[in-house]
């Protein structure tokens, strides 16, 4: 008897990650996009790569003599096989693809969102990712011709509308990323589980994760310096918008404070609550499930960390407003802030990105001229203002390589591949954007205008 075998499916590329449809519909299938907007989209990053200390490579064969600059075709090879452009040095990040057509298909339909996409999909990997997206982010504005620029809008994409922070919007932005799961936080975070920029003293010079203990300090660094910013001691009345995991507020009780804090993630609630307890704090802070725009009362200190990006400049000048009406008379606000040059702000702020859709929806990076102009307006006055992204960096790559340390762990969360690649790309982007310094990270002291001067 002669048995009939199956015809062989076509093996799927080196690298390729099997995406749940249902989980993650725009990975797990290729965009539509026209056979133009895809060569389109090759020959832009051809180009764009040509010109940059970057290589790129095919898996699975060797790099071009270094003179084939503008494609493959031109030096006898097969398209997309290899870009090695000639100024790039040996030591230059390499970009490797593992599926050429699927990558360039994404960048022609849907740009930087479709370039996030295909990593996650694993249809290309890099030897250094935080490298390769350094250099890019450094040339974020020379990446697409400029004739091409003007023709921008006709193919990004706008903001959902259901991404608004309204009241119940708001809930469910931060529900999708601060609720996903305590356990998974706590494995890259440092034991204080502090999910903002640390302070250093010094930078770190070696590689690798620090000890738990060395990074608890930068992260209590970084506390302390806010709660001298907003002269928090014994007896003062504190107001935190954005409560993390509780350890400002557990900090501020030890120097005396009585602390009201509000966050609108229900998980973190939980934790906050019950490491508020275990710190013997419960009696001089309490912790709420409630949006900052229905607080009441007044306070002597308003603490906000790393929370005017998860607002949306729509929503700033209630933010800000909102802060000026909880301040007590001769009271301060202090302010950890993520910033970005305002041209390129206001440039995103009308575009659907990577990061708006997988990781912070809603959200939107002020600039400094931003935060000046909003918080003037609501009647406060900015009489500290120091940055210090270089911490923000390292703070990054500490969380990256815990992350990645931690895989097997964060896989028996349940966390699936897609998701895994998913956010070490988004650590890696977020590190990538203050190695090149295209985002900042920076404390800031306010009052009101009656308030005192600038020291």
């Amino acid at each position: 008897m002669t048995l009939s075998l199956p015809s062989a499916a076509p093996a799927a590329p080196a690298g390729a990650v099997q995406a749940d449809p249902e989980r993650w519909p725009d990975v797990a299938r290729l965009p539509r996009a026209s056979a133009v907007r895809t060569a389109v989209a090759r020959r832009i990053v051809e180009r764009a790569f040509a010109g940059l200390p970057l290589r790129m490579r095919t898996a699975g064969h060797g790099p071009l003599v270094p003179e084939c600059r503008e494609s493959t075709e031109s030096c006898g090879g097969r398209a997309g096989d290899v870009i090695a452009p000639a100024p790039a040095p040996a030591s230059a990040p390499t970009l490797t693809l593992h599926d050429a057509d699927a990558f360039h298909r994404r960048i022609g339909a849907d740009g930087l969102i479709g370039f996030g996409e295909s990593y996650m999909a694993g249809e290309w990997d890099a030897d250094d990712l935080v490298g390769v997206l350094t250099v890019l982010a450094r040339h974020v504005d020379d990446l697409v011709p400029a004739p091409l620029r003007r023709l921008r809008g006709a193919w990004v994409r706008r903001r959902p509308t259901a991404d608004r922070n309204t009241p119940d919007g708001a809930r469910e932005n931060i529900h999708r990323h601060y609720d996903l799961s305590n356990e998974l936080f706590s494995l890259f975070l440092d034991p204080s589980l502090s999910y903002s920029s640390a302070v250093f003293d010094p930078l770190p010079e070696t590689a690798g994760p620090l000890p738990d203990a060395l990074f608890t300090a930068a992260q209590h660094r970084k506390i302390d310096r806010l709660l001298d910013l907003a002269g928090t001691g014994p007896g003062t009345e504190l107001l935190e918008i954005g409560t993390g995991w509780g350890e400002l507020a557990i900090r501020a009780a030890e120097r005396g404070a009585r602390v009201r804090t509000v966050t609108l993630s229900e998980e973190q609630l939980d934790l906050a609550r019950r490491r508020v307890a275990h710190a013997g704090a419960d009696d001089r802070v309490t912790v709420e499930l409630l949006d900052y725009r229905d607080v009441r009362g007044q306070y002597d200190a308003v603490v906000s960390v790393e929370m005017v990006e998860a607002v949306g400049a729509e929503y700033w000048p209630e933010y800000f407003t909102s802060l000026r009406r909880l301040l007590a008379p001769g009271g301060r606000i202090a302010l950890q802030a993520i910033t970005m040059p305002h041209e390129r702000m206001l440039t995103i702020a009308r575009t659907h990105t990577w990061i708006s859709k997988y990781v912070f929806p809603g959200g939107l990076i002020p600039s400094p001229e931003a935060i000046a102009r909003e918080s003037a307006a609501a009647g406060l006055r900015i009489t500290h203002d120091k940055g210090y992204g270089g911490h923000y960096a390292e703070t990054l790559r500490q969380w990256r390589e815990r992350f990645l340390r931690e895989a097997p762990d964060v896989a028996a969360l349940g966390f699936d591949q897609v998701f895994r690649r998913m956010w070490e790309f988004y650590l890696a982007y977020s590190e990538a954007g203050f190695r090149a310094q295209y985002l900042d990270v920076r404390q800031l002291r306010l009052t009101a205008d009656e308030g005192e001067e600038t020291r």
